[in-house]
């Protein structure tokens, strides 16, 4: 049995456990400052539907959702 990646498997509803919860996605707008795993402190200069631009001062960076790695400050 294959199955694509990144697929959740589905709940059956006779198992004792709970399912997980549904991830939620963070919405970022301009002048946003954030942080960020690799690249540190930086603030958001462009919002995409998929993706967002961050100014960490020495470079801008395009970072694409899901937003594992940033978080909002």
């Amino acid at each position: 049995m294959t199955t694509r990646p990144g697929a959740r498997p589905r709940h059956l509803a006779s198992s004792p456990f709970q399912p997980k919860p549904e991830p939620t996605i963070v919405q970022y707008a301009v002048d946003d400052l954030v942080s960020h795993d690799s690249y540190g402190v930086g603030r958001v200069v462009g919002v995409e539907s998929a993706a967002v631009s961050v100014d960490f001062r020495d470079k801008t960076v395009r970072i694409t959702s899901p937003f594992a790695k940033m978080t909002l400050l």
